[in-house]
């Protein structure tokens, strides 16, 4: 496993042959609150992630025992001026953004606390892991502001309009059992097993053709929200860009030879 870091507060790590990267927050002092720092280190980190072709996955954990991301670094915010924090908008949006604009599989492994911005970035990923700890939530109008890291748009396309409302309006922290119950999760584990299992779904992902997961991903991103026509329409686009590419010809060729594939990834 080798370690990358960026900035103070995000590592990356590489697990074993490099086509699985975990981003880890990394702020255990602030319960990896995001301050501007943060923000700015976890888009760069997405950005080298989403050029390096060897990542076929991207596995987002905490180190802090007790929570994934407490949200925005509020008493940062609390010292800006106006000015300031129209200044910092791109750099917060630029974190989470990062992460959902990644063009690999992505998976959230949570615990404890992800509640705001934290719980945004796990929407921004394509599945959930959660253990029987996590407490989730967007409880931005109780301090005066929405969802502004995507919430307001991931949240009704994962849940539905009325319940996204419902959850939004209140503000209410959602305990893990019911957080798998509706949807805002989609596997729950036992209590501190969240990160070995993200990292198992990652390394069972990562097994698969890099050109399939990018273009599965892309059909998945691209076809929400549209009718079934239009859907289907992207689908095909993405079929008829790896039907001809060599991870299907190694991947058919292994299959019938009943042998592992050895991925070119073109």
């Amino acid at each position: 496993m080798s370690e990358e870091r960026f900035g103070e507060f995000v590592l990356v790590r590489r697990h074993g042959d490099g086509h699985v990267a975990e981003l880890a927050l990394d702020r255990p002092k602030a319960m990896n609150a995001v301050s501007s720092e943060m923000a700015r280190s976890i888009g760069a980190a997405c950005s080298a992630l989403g050029e390096d072709r060897d990542v076929r996955v991207v596995v987002l954990t905490s180190t802090h025992e007790r929570a994934f991301c407490v949200g925005a670094d509020l008493k940062e915010r609390n010292s800006f001026s106006d000015a300031e924090l129209v200044r910092q908008r791109p750099v917060a949006r630029g974190a989470y953004t990062g992460v959902l604009e990644l063009p690999v599989p992505t998976v959230a492994a949570v615990h404890g606390f992800a509640l705001g911005g934290g719980f945004e970035l796990a929407l921004a990923c394509d599945v959930i892991v959660a253990d029987r700890t996590a407490v989730v939530g967007l409880p931005e109008v109780s301090v005066g502001v929405i969802p502004g890291g995507g919430g307001t748009q991931l949240l009704p396309r994962r849940v539905g309009a009325g319940r996204a409302a419902e959850l939004i309006f209140s503000a209410r922290r959602v305990e893990a059992a019911e957080a798998r119950e509706l949807g805002l999760v989609d596997v729950l584990v036992d209590e501190g097993r969240d990160r070995e299992e993200a990292l198992a779904l990652g390394e069972r992902i990562g097994a698969n053709s890099p050109v399939g997961l990018r273009a599965a991903k892309r059909a998945l991103r691209l076809g929400q929200g549209l009718d079934l026509r239009a859907g289907l329409e992207v689908e095909d686009a993405a079929w008829r860009a790896v039907a001809f590419s060599g991870d299907r010809a190694e991947g058919v060729a292994a299959f019938n030879e009943k042998r592992k594939p050895q991925w070119p990834g073109e």
